[in-house]
Formats: C-alpha cells, sequence, structure tokens
C-alpha cells in the first residue's frame, strides 16, 4: 500500500501506521486551528469545533490527536464521540460552532482512516479554503497559544435526539407508521446503525438489523454496491420485508434493495427523493456530474431542472445554497435536504424514501418502474496524472461530437448516455460512469474508453 497521503476538498485520507499517524492528524488539527482563528484577519478569542467519528479501530487515536492539535492553537473541542458524517454537520449549525471534523474514511476499507473538516456552515471548505488550510499544514505554520489560553475538551451527548428530530420533521410519521413496514438494515458494523434504528422505530417500522455492531470491523466490503451486499439482498427476501437498507461506515450514503431482494442501488436514493421533493415544492435541484439523467427526467416532469456541479459534496451542497434548491446530492446514495442541514445524510434518504412510498402507497419495485432508468457502470482503474490526462485528451478526440463538461475531469454528453471520467478526490485512481438507454449503447462507450486506456498504457511501456 505504498500510497501518498491524499488531502484534497474531500479532507485527508490515508493508511493508518504507514502514512496518516498521531502527528499528522495532530499538526492537520493545528493548521485547521490557526484558519478558523484567523479567517477574517485578526484573531478570534473565542473558537470552537464539534468532532465526531466513524467506527474505525484508529478513530479514538485520530480523534485525540486531531484535538490536540485543534487545543494547541486556542479552539475548544465539543466531543460528540462516535456518530454519523450528518450529524457532525447538523451539530455544527445547531451548537453554532466555527467549525466540525469527522475522523472517517467513509467508504473506504479497514486499513485507512481520514479526517474531513466542516466549515461553521455545514459544508466542506471549498477549493481555495482547503488548499490554504494544507498549505499551513504542509509548511506547518500554527499559531500555538501558551498553556492558560489553550482549548478545552467537553463532550455532548444530545446528537442523535437532535438529528433524528430534524429529519422527523421532513415527514409524515403517522403516515409511515400506518404501512407497518419492515426494513431490514445493514450498517456494515460503522457509526449509523444506532440512530438509523431509533429513527425507524419512531416511523413505526419493524427493523431487522444486522451488521450493526459498531466494532470498524468491516463484515464486507463497505462501499454499499451490488458486488458488496449479496447477504442484504437474500436477508430482505427471507424476512419478506418490504425495502433494504444499506448505509456506508460514516452514514452518509444510502443504497436500497427492493422488496424481492433485488439491489436497485445507490442512484434511485436521490431519484427518489427528488420525486418526492418535486411533488411538494417546486424549485431547482443539485446533482454532481456523476449521478443518473433520473433526477433530470424527475424534475422535468415536475417542470423544474438540475444544476450540475464537480463531484464532491461540498460542489454540491454550495450550489443548493446559493440557489436554494429544494433537493440535491450525488449518485453515490447521498441526499442533501438543507432543512436538515448541507451535508449527505442517509437517515434523510431513509425517511424520504419510505415517505414516498407511504404516499404513493407502492412497493419500491413499483416505484422504480414509474421513474424508469438508464443502464450504468461504474468502474474505476490505476492511472497516475500524466495517465489520466492523455486518457481524457485522447477521448476528446474520440468523442469529438458529444457535448463537453470539463468542470471536473471530463463529461461527454451524447443523445442516448454519457461518459464522464475523472481523477477521484480520495484514490489514486481514475474513475468512469458510463450511462446509457441500454445496455448495448453502454458497452460500446465503455468498450471505447477501455481501447483508449490500454493505448495510454501501451504508449507508456514503450510499445508502439
Amino acid at each position: 500500500m505504498g500510497q501518498d497521503l491524499i488531502i484534497s476538498v474531500s479532507g485527508m485520507r490515508g493508511v493508518v501506521g504507514q502514512n496518516l499517524t498521531p502527528t499528522i492528524a495532530a499538526e492537520y488539527g493545528g493548521a485547521f486551528g490557526t484558519f478558523l482563528r484567523t479567517q477574517g484577519g485578526s484573531a478570534k478569542k473565542q473558537c470552537s469545533v464539534c468532532m465526531g467519528r466513524d467506527s474505525r479501530v484508529s478513530g479514538p487515536m485520530l480523534m485525540s490527536a486531531m484535538a490536540a492539535g485543534l487545543c494547541a492553537t486556542g479552539v475548544d473541542v465539543v466531543d460528540l464521540g462516535l456518530v454519523t458524517t450528518p450529524s457532525v454537520g447538523v451539530m455544527v449549525r445547531e451548537l453554532g460552532c466555527d467549525g466540525g471534523v469527522v475522523i472517517t474514511a467513509s467508504h473506504n476499507p479497514i486499513p485507512y482512516n481520514g479526517i474531513k473538516l466542516l466549515l461553521g456552515n455545514g459544508v466542506a471548505p471549498p477549493s481555495a479554503t482547503a488548499a490554504a488550510i494544507k498549505q499551513s499544514f504542509v509548511e506547518k505554520r500554527f499559531n500555538l497559544v501558551d498553556s492558560p489560553a489553550c482549548g478545552h475538551i467537553a463532550p455532548n451527548v444530545e446528537t442523535d435526539r437532535i438529528h433524528i428530530q430534524k429529519v422527523l420533521a421532513l415527514v409524515d410519521a403517522q403516515q409511515i407508521a400506518s404501512k407497518k413496514y419492515k426494513v431490514v438494515l445493514d450498517s456494515v458494523n460503522g457509526a449509523g446503525a444506532g440512530i438509523t434504528k431509533k429513527l425507524l422505530h419512531e416511523l413505526g417500522c419493524t427493523v431487522v438489523a444486522f451488521n450493526d455492531e459498531p466494532t470498524g470491523l468491516f463484515a464486507h466490503e463497505p462501499e454499499p454496491t451490488a458486488a458488496n451486499l449479496g447477504q442484504l439482498c437474500q436477508r430482505v427476501k427471507d424476512e419478506q420485508a418490504d425495502v433494504g437498507f444499506a448505509q456506508d461506515p460514516d452514514a452518509d450514503r444510502l443504497a436500497l434493495v427492493d422488496e424481492k431482494g433485488t439491489y436497485i442501488g445507490e442512484e434511485y436514493t436521490l431519484a427518489f427523493a427528488a420525486r418526492h421533493a418535486f411533488a411538494h415544492r417546486s424549485g431547482t435541484a443539485a446533482a454532481n456530474l456523476s449521478t443518473s439523467r433520473m433526477i433530470d427526467d424527475v424534475a422535468e416532469r415536475a417542470g423544474g431542472r438540475v444544476i450540475r456541479t464537480p463531484v464532491g459534496e461540498a460542489n454540491v451542497a454550495q450550489a443548493m445554497l446559493e440557489h436554494q434548491c429544494i433537493i440535491g446530492g450525488e449518485g453515490n446514495g447521498g441526499v442533501i435536504d438543507l432543512r436538515v442541514g448541507p451535508v449527505r445524510d442517509s437517515l434523510v434518504g431513509a425517511a424520504l424514501v419510505l415517505q414516498l412510498m407511504a404516499e404513493k402507497s407502492q412497493s419500491v419495485s413499483r416505484l422504480r418502474e414509474e421513474i424508469g432508468g438508464y443502464y450504468m457502470h461504474k468502474d474505476k482503474f490505476a492511472a497516475d496524472a500524466a495517465q489520466a490526462g492523455r486518457i481524457i485528451q485522447m477521448a476528446r478526440e474520440e468523442f469529438a461530437e458529444a457535448s463537453l463538461n470539463t468542470a471536473d475531469g471530463c463529461r461527454f454528453d451524447f443523445d442516448d448516455g454519457w461518459i464522464h471520467l475523472r481523477t477521484s478526490n480520495t484514490e489514486p485512481v481514475m474513475r468512469m460512469i458510463v450511462e446509457a438507454k441500454d445496455e448495448a449503447a453502454a458497452q460500446r462507450y465503455i468498450g471505447s474508453v477501455l481501447h483508449i486506456r490500454a493505448a495510454v498504457l501501451e504508449h507508456n511501456s514503450g510499445g508502439k
């Protein structure tokens, strides 16, 4: 795993004990604390940060180190403990903190952990701000304080109650409860099980939960994709449940399994949430460039529109705040409703899906049929910066007739589908997302991209 520490708009992510150590975390805390206390040009007398972590075994160690760095710069820390990423976003705003920190590597495997930063508005820093914090970290420019001025650490145990209260305000809990839904929940031994079970019980659901102990020792690969959720599909069938929910370790993403035990994926989470939103409010949605056209179809039918942004929760959230969007998110199962907070939230996704089911009195499979859909293929492959740049350039030549969006890598739009090629913010890979009207069309586009990649690799190896 000889990989560099990744620092991006998504925060810091690395391999524990290799390139992510207590020293690194403390220095990153010092950089963030220095930024928070000096933003606006003058040192703030009082400054506070909410901090939480997912269930990874390395979480308490990194959280303590990050807190030490913050306190060393005079920043107080509100210790939320083991909570979901969206819960930290909720509490930053609820408590009026200047920022937030989540110790999580999201969907990455067990060897990884990370540090995600939030500003006082609950949104991850924009690229320029993230770059400034990174520069302070790299140059070790920290404004350390003397002993009496050091920050304090204090616990807060109100997170679950406050977060659930805000989510319940989005839906008709009695209407959902009247349906007596049976839900199977797979939280992959992450941070989401406790609070999600509480929410589902408040909504009158019978909950069958597994992989719900927050050990951080994930029962399967943690990304909620079809390949990793065979057990959830089987349990939904065995339990004759109405729906299956799968979360990632920090519970900002939600994937769906229908009542037949069929994985319908992460893209439908946002599509269902958008359908509910547009049925009750008029306005605009926001989604990243890698998200299915389904949300465009839903918006168009309701007379609305979708703003497309670069990949990254912060980009979607900023667009939503700027345009006061009624719903937004990403096709990875991340739903954002500004009434709860500008952070992807699996609890919001679950509540809105159940509300749509209850209002329409329809099964998940029927709702899927009504929305329709496309064939989508998501893949990733190793590529350094030079290789990625060459692949995109060759793709632009190959797909010269396509409409282009270069806000994040390059998205090629055709009448029957689209391709999005971009480098990852969290892994040293290039991502390829292809969506088309049917599998045959998608495979043609996939084949073209793989042919381009093979040509780049052959060129790099000295072949002709």
